[in-house]
């Protein structure tokens, strides 16, 4: 039987609440400096309006859910512990991948049976006690706290209160109002490991409710992108390689996860895991793909390539697909512009279609079809607990390429080599790891096993294009390097070489002469114009105006720029460089957040 709470009482139940938000925001903040509480004590002395006015927000927040449920104390028992769980995430996050929680990250809670998979390992015994136990005193909390509620006119009251002024926090935050920058809130959307730490989690998390992928360039007008459009569609074009006598299959072939380990110094290996690639490098076009992620962020990597379109103007921590493209009715990208050319687009990843909302994307993007997990139960995997190996993914993209009517522009996204590396996943380890800590080496052992059946995969491949009546060009590259223990890459120098720590290999097959001029190190973002100069196509004006930048910098990403012909990192921009950069950030300002002029004009 509930009681309503007697005014003294309902006193109490404030003051609390009010102290629990103050709890609760510094719990965030120290999560945000990897739970460091002195560190978040030293924020809120430096940042005191910050800190107080952010810790009303969740004030209001919990005495919201507090007059919603008829039991007063049950709605902030839940939401506090949503709280924490946040906390938890956002430092479990930070750990395996050195960025805080987004927004947007929840959207993969609908992934939930997925991500336990993915996620397997990575998040720390100490983590998932505390989320344990946390679970576990909550339902405690529950069942012995009295039932006590409030009268309902005073719940409608407070309920009002709570929603306007919470209301009015995420008005002013999202729109960076001049009140909140007088606190010395300023949203650094460019670095956001530096906007939680300085601004609060909740003012960094808040803020990135209504986050643009980008600002608008000065000078944006429809005149503007004419003039970028008239200037590159002028460009001659550039010689390219034979064309094949028709229309040839494409294949991008991006693979989870793959890098060389063997340019880890410090480590010996009984035998070379990548005996076909490195075999290869030399008698076809190679050379090493220059990853705007690490760790993770897979369908970042799979936007440049596709669209042409870099991660370099975005904000920090941005996932296009997440944001803006999954709103967007079309996108202009390789798919759609090889579809105006006659050709069947295809996509093909072995895992649950909805991930990076990949099933609604890639619409956008032009694609026919998509084939996903759920597609092919029959798959392979070399044992019931990994998933689906690179081998049937090839197996698979083969068969789609060989039943197509016309010319195939496929897109294959692989799984094999998927964190966690747990021994025994993909099979036995055949190749031993000399160097490093002892608790390292099944993991190193088992990622260079994974490359090994990687290379093996490409050997295979090899093969089967020659079995292919049309002419076909594969395109294969690792999409960032792998969320090995973080003390590996620091033994191997490669923290102070971010360059090292975000190159993965890059090759190109075909079954007909492509030559075999290295390709350098270069972003995704121009694959597009690269496969088309190997296959013969004719390059639209935008993959002209990639084709420039790739010139003067074809490694281009926020960790590091990568000068002409790749004679190393670039100190500092040439006029002309940044004179190229400012069309190109104009051009994908119009097609990602403007009025999209450059897709009739450019493609």
């Amino acid at each position: 039987m509930s009681r309503i709470l007697p005014s003294k009482r309902l006193l109490y139940l404030l003051i609390i609440l009010l102290a629990i938000g103050f709890g609760l925001n510094l719990f965030l903040q120290a999560a945000s400096f990897r739970m460091d509480v002195l560190h978040a004590l030293k924020w809120v002395g430096a940042y005191p309006w910050l800190y107080c006015t952010g810790s009303l927000f969740i004030f209001f927040i919990l005495l919201l859910s507090s007059v919603i449920v008829p039991n007063a104390y049950v709605g902030p028992a839940v939401v506090s512990a949503l709280f924490v769980l946040l906390g938890i995430a956002s430092d479990q996050k930070l750990a395996t991948r050195g960025e805080p929680l987004f927004p947007w990250d929840l959207m993969l809670l609908k992934n939930a049976e997925g991500m336990s998979k993915i996620t397997s390992g990575m998040i720390s015994p100490f983590a998932i006690g505390t989320a344990v136990l946390l679970v576990a005193g909550l339902v405690l909390v529950i069942i012995k706290l009295p039932k006590n509620r409030i009268r309902l006119s005073l719940r409608v009251t407070l309920a009002g209160i709570s929603v306007g002024l919470s209301t009015w926090f995420l008005v002013l935050v999202t729109g960076q109002s001049p009140v909140v920058a007088a606190m010395s809130y300023q949203n650094i959307f460019w670095n956001q490991k530096v906007n939680y730490t300085q601004n609060g989690f909740v003012y960094a998390f808040a803020g990135n409710l209504r986050q643009s992928l980008m600002d608008k360039p000065e000078g944006y007008s429809r005149e503007a992108v004419e003039a970028v459009a008239a200037k590159y569609s002028a460009l001659p074009e550039a010689p390219v390689q034979a064309a094949p006598g028709e229309q040839p299959n494409i294949l991008f072939m991006m693979n989870e996860a793959f890098f060389d380990p063997t340019r880890l110094p410090g480590y010996t290996l009984s035998e070379d895991p990548l005996k076909f690639i490195h075999g290869v490098a030399g008698q076809t076009p190679s050379g090493y793909l220059l990853s705007p992620e690490f760790g993770g962020n897979t369908a970042n990597v799979e936007f440049e390539a596709l669209t042409g379109l870099s991660m370099y103007f975005l904000g920090d921590g941005t996932i296009p697909y997440q944001q803006r493209i999954v709103k967007m009715s079309s996108l202009p990208s390789i798919v759609s512009i090889l579809k105006d050319r006659g050709y069947e687009a295809l996509a093909l990843h072995p895992f649950d279609e909805t991930f990076y909302n990949r099933n609604r994307v890639y619409p956008v993007l032009g694609f026919d079809r998509f084939t996903s997990e759920k597609d092919l139960p029959d798959a392979d995997r070399l044992t019931p607990e990994g998933y689906v190996s690179d081998k049937a993914a090839v197996q698979e993209a083969v068969r789609q390429l060989q039943e197509a009517s016309g010319p195939a522009f496929l897109h294959l996204v692989t799984m094999q080599n998927h964190f966690p590396f747990v021994k025994g996943v993909n099979g036995p380890n055949t190749i031993t790891v000399q160097g490093g800590l002892p608790e390292q080496k099944d993991e190193l052992e088992t990622y260079v096993q994974d490359t090994k059946l990687t290379d093996e995969a490409m050997a295979y491949l090899q093969q089967e294009l020659l079995k292919i009546k049309r002419p076909t060009i594969a395109v294969f590259w690792g999409d960032h390097l792998p969320a090995l223990s973080a003390g590996i890459y620091t033994a191997a120098g490669w923290d102070q070489e971010p360059r090292l720590k975000h190159e993965t290999k890059l090759l190109v097959l075909a079954n007909f002469e492509i030559g075999k001029e290295p390709l350098g190190t270069l972003s995704p973002a121009f694959l597009g114009p690269a496969v088309f100069r190997l296959s013969g196509q004719t390059l639209p004006a935008f993959y002209k105006l990639l084709e420039q930048v790739r010139a003067e910098i074809p490694g281009l990403s926020k960790k590091v720029l990568i000068g002409p012909g790749d004679t190393g990192t670039l100190k500092e921009l040439t006029p002309e460089q940044q004179a190229l950069l400012a069309d190109y950030r104009l051009v994908e300002y119009d097609l990602l957040e403007g009025e999209k002029y450059a897709e009739s004009l450019m493609f």
